[in-house]
């Protein structure tokens, strides 16, 4: 019969296979806490929801340990080029949850001091929703990009290319 009779297994699975779970159950997160989703996301840390159990209990203090980025609150413009620059640092491939409605579009701070979405900045993988999300939407976040990192969704998302001013989009 053959291994292709055999269903894949940790024998016989490919190496992208491995590659994809060992990359879905070792996220370092980095901590990029901005304003009271920070508070939130310090509390899936702890013990009542644990994300150690998904391999990411230690929160990563510099870029070059870190391979994703939880954009936990309102990002001001003078912010985003220090978020800019973390990111560049991450190390690849590397992934971003935008974490609550400040992130994901600007939230109720619609004005000039604030940018109106993080992914004007990076390009963003999952997003959380509320004002603040639970520590509850963030796992349902991580399990989400999970998934993608899994499905190989992620290599396959399209590739944002910069907007230059001057130049229509």
């Amino acid at each position: 019969m053959g291994l292709e009779s055999l269903n894949h297994n940790f024998l016989t699975g490919t190496l992208e296979d491995v590659v994809k779970w060992a990359r879905q159950n070792s996220l370092w997160p980095a901590t990029f806490g901005l304003a009271c989703c920070a508070i939130e996301m310090m509390a899936t840390g702890a013990s009542n929801f644990d994300i150690a159990r998904f391999g990411m209990e230690v929160f990563r203090s510099s870029p070059r340990q870190a391979d994703l980025m939880i954009v936990a609150g309102r990002v001001s413009q003078k912010m985003a080029p220090v978020l800019r620059q973390v990111y560049d640092q991450m190390m690849e491939p590397k992934w971003v949850i935008s974490m609550g409605v400040c992130a994901s579009s600007g939230g109720m701070f619609n004005n000039y001091a604030i940018v109106q979405g993080v992914d004007q900045i990076v390009p963003v993988d999952v997003y959380a929703p509320g004002c603040p999300p639970g520590p509850e939407t963030l796992l349902h976040a991580i399990i989400t990009l999970h998934d993608k990192i899994r499905t190989g969704e992620i290599t396959r998302r399209p590739r944002r290319t910069p907007l230059v001013i001057g130049q229509p989009a």
